[in-house]
């Protein structure tokens, strides 16, 4: 596969899904449906946004509701090919203490992702968790230094973990927000003085001004100045944009997000409107994100 920094109009985006056993069938479906229905051109169907793989333990995996999904790959390869894909998502269900103490999957691959894009900050690359599964990252201290989310009745554990994981790595805490949809971290481009640029987005996505650039990668390729790659190597994880969601539902929230950065706010906005879903936007920390 050719190397690229972003993903653009005429690539799909890669999604890879990541699906421990007896994870929550709504985590994944709800996401799947919003990514797999985005297109780049409305009234053209074959213009997919995003290209999506399923990755697990073994060729079939038992979600928590009792219906099995078909996984494309196994953990070993998508360890083997986690440099292709621009964005990974985690869902939660069954985030239990056997599976964090043991550091299985997908803790691993969660590492991994992130270790690549620290090591290749040239390139955008997108960290997702759905409901329970940003306890998965709270124990890995990935969230360390930035603002996340989780399912309501998961807080009080969430918060404990995050706060160990900062104690135990020495690093900054966690700034936990408890009534958000979504929250967002490592907002990417820098095109401009902040007081100037359309894009910069402060406690909601909603109601900021409108702009003829595409959003995500797409304004990346058509912008006449580019990020500086020394900036985002900078920043924690090397520039990777961490996405937290609150529970189950808010998971199609956190996705139409995805949408509307990486293709647009029309895809974004008609994906939900076949869907007949009322996009409830999210936290998206002070920063630049086009």
């Amino acid at each position: 596969m050719a190397h690229k920094s972003s993903a653009v109009a005429d690539e799909p985006i890669d999604v890879l899904f990541a699906l421990h056993p007896k994870f929550n069938l709504m985590d994944f479906a709800g996401p799947l449906e919003v990514l797999t229905t985005a297109l780049h051109e409305a009234n053209d169907p074959s213009s997919r946004a995003f290209e999506v793989t399923i990755a697990s333990g073994e060729s079939t995996v038992l979600s928590d509701q009792g219906v099995t999904i078909q996984s494309q790959i196994t953990w070993k390869e998508a360890h083997e090919r986690l440099s292709e894909f621009d964005v990974l998502i985690v869902v939660g269900g069954n985030v239990n203490d056997a599976i964090l103490k043991a550091k299985a999957e997908p803790m691993p691959l969660i590492t991994a992702y992130s270790e690549i894009q620290k090591a290749d900050p040239t390139r955008e690359r997108t960290l997702l968790s759905i409901c329970t599964g940003s306890i998965f990252l709270a124990e890995l201290g990935i969230l360390s230094g930035l603002s996340a989310t989780t399912h309501p009745d998961y807080m009080t554990q969430f918060e404990n973990l995050c706060s160990h994981s900062a104690v135990r790595d020495l690093t900054e805490r966690t700034d936990v927000i408890e009534d958000a949809r979504y929250v967002v971290n490592n907002l990417r481009f820098d095109i401009g003085d902040e007081d100037e640029n359309p894009y910069v987005r402060r406690k909601s996505d909603a109601g900021r001004r409108p702009s003829n650039a595409r959003k995500g990668s797409m304004s990346f390729k058509g912008a006449t100045r580019r990020e500086s790659i020394a900036r985002r190597a900078a920043m924690r994880l090397g520039g990777l944009r961490v996405i937290t969601s609150g529970g189950v539902t808010a998971g199609l929230d956190a996705a139409l997000y995805l949408v509307s950065v990486m293709v647009s706010e029309e895809s974004a906005n008609e994906v939900a409107r076949v869907m007949q879903w009322t996009w409830t936007k999210g936290v998206v920390v002070d920063g630049l994100d086009v």
